[in-house]
């Protein structure tokens, strides 16, 4: 009887901690090559963003086996749990109401926008195939067991493109997605998402350009840098080891409190109604039994209420600094656990995702457009939507570390009207599909 050998793929790298140090040694060498004033590196630069490599090069280490998957996401949890809440109360200390508010009501109109894109987007794109390739959507002549429908899964696509992981988890539950379904979703999420990303980052190169097409009016953004950086150069000072240490301190006292909501507050008013009930439905769908959700609002809510106090002035020691280098941590650690050759697996799921997300450009650049909204807007409020309080920051900061407020605000938003919109997109492509 012949014995046939099962060999698995061993990573190159089994230690959390060299694959954190290599990982951190990536994005030393990506900035110092960035910093460069002249020569090949400012030329590259000139057309590829760093932030774009911060990425790519990860993704391209794990898709060639570097990293163990425990260890990527190891990292990406405590990036993600700890240095995402302390980089949004850092970055979001120092916002300026009276600026924020001041770029007026076309912010607000691009992330519904978007949102918009999302709900509408998915059962289009289920219409389309649903006549070009039906078995991909599974209209089917034999009956699709429960928690295998495509519409279900794409449901938990909606959940994390309006408002987060939350909302996609609750999308699960509430359709009862197999998990190999939603493990298959996932991927497609993120890969379109990533896709998506790369696309907004590489554009933000070309934003004047694109500005000046749409006609629009970014004054209120320039004016905005202009005044934060004149606001940095006279009060900035040369941080003290004190500094450092009250807002290393401040930050992850706050992350405690923020993790403390997220113990006590899902219990707490989930706790409150009877489970199973239509309000613990709406509830838990809301993202109000996730301790995330509650993590994140809990970290910026003290960093608005604090950014009304004296706290504000550690921005002159840096804080802001230091809150962009924890968003970068967390950009590697989404990029390490990125397998590039995933789109093999599943691409009917994925073109339906392209498809989709096509949809949603195409509405944001259309209402973009009318009310000549400058790129930074499409950008953030598309991010708001789909990645949320993890990537709109990010985008936002890519602009200017003094932007990233906005992109927290909006992504907040987003939590709030995730599930609904989730909902509303699954009942749509439900009764497409005719299930």
């Amino acid at each position: 009887m012949a014995v046939t050998e099962t060999t698995e793929k061993v990573a190159l790298i089994q230690s959390d901690a060299v694959t954190f140090g290599l990982i951190m040694a990536v994005l030393g060498l990506i900035f110092y090559t960035a910093s460069r004033g002249d020569g090949f590196w400012h030329k590259f630069y000139k057309h590829i963003p760093a932030l774009l490599l911060c990425y790519f090069i990860p993704g391209a280490l794990n898709t060639l086996g570097f990293f163990e998957k425990s260890s990527a996401d190891n990292i990406y949890h405590i990036a993600s749990r700890y240095l995402l809440p302390a980089s949004l109360f850092l970055l979001t200390l120092s916002i300026d109401f009276k600026k924020i508010f001041g770029l007026g009501w076309r912010a607000v109109a691009m992330f519904f926008a978007g949102t918009v894109g999302v709900i509408i987007g998915g059962p289009l794109a289920v219409l389309l195939f649903a006549f070009v390739a039906p078995e991909w959507v599974g209209i089917t002549d034999q009956a699709v067991p429960k928690g295998e429908e495509i519409w279900a899964g794409l449901a938990t696509v909606a959940g994390s493109w309006i408002g987060g992981g939350a909302n996609q988890a609750s999308m699960q539950v509430l359709y009862e997605v197999s998990d190999t379904l939603f493990g298959t979703m996932a991927v497609m999420d993120v890969l379109v998402a990533e896709i998506w990303m790369v696309a907004l980052l590489f554009m933000i190169k070309k934003s004047d350009s694109i500005d000046k097409w749409m006609k629009a009016d970014n004054s209120s953004i320039e004016e905005l840098k202009v005044t934060v950086e004149k606001y940095t150069r006279e009060n900035e000072r040369i941080a003290s080891f004190e500094d450092y240490k009250m807002i290393l301190g401040l930050a992850f006292a706050v992350v405690g409190v923020a993790h403390l909501a997220g113990i006590y507050f899902p219990e707490w008013i989930l706790g409150s109604v009877e489970k199973g009930s239509t309000a613990y439905k709406v509830f838990d769908n809301i993202g109000f039994g996730s301790a995330f959700f509650w993590i994140i609002i809990a970290s910026t809510v003290l960093a608005l209420i604090m950014s009304q106090t004296k706290l504000r002035q550690i921005e002159h020691a840096g804080s802001t600094k230091i809150g962009t280098v924890f968003i970068y941590i967390l950009v590697a650690s989404i990029g390490m656990k990125m397998d590039l050759t995933k789109i093999f697996d599943h691409y009917q799921v994925f073109f339906i995702g392209l498809v989709w997300m096509m949809i949603h450009v195409i509405i944001l650049f259309v209402v973009a457009k009318l009310i000549k909204a400058p790129y930074f807007f499409i950008a953030v409020g598309s991010k708001a939507n789909i990645g949320g309080a993890a990537s709109a920051p990010v985008v936002a900061a890519a602009f200017h570390p003094s932007l990233a407020p906005v992109g927290v605000l909006l992504a907040i938003l987003g939590y709030a009207v995730g599930s609904v919109g989730a909902i509303a997109t699954a009942i749509m492509m439900r009764a497409v599909v005719g299930g």
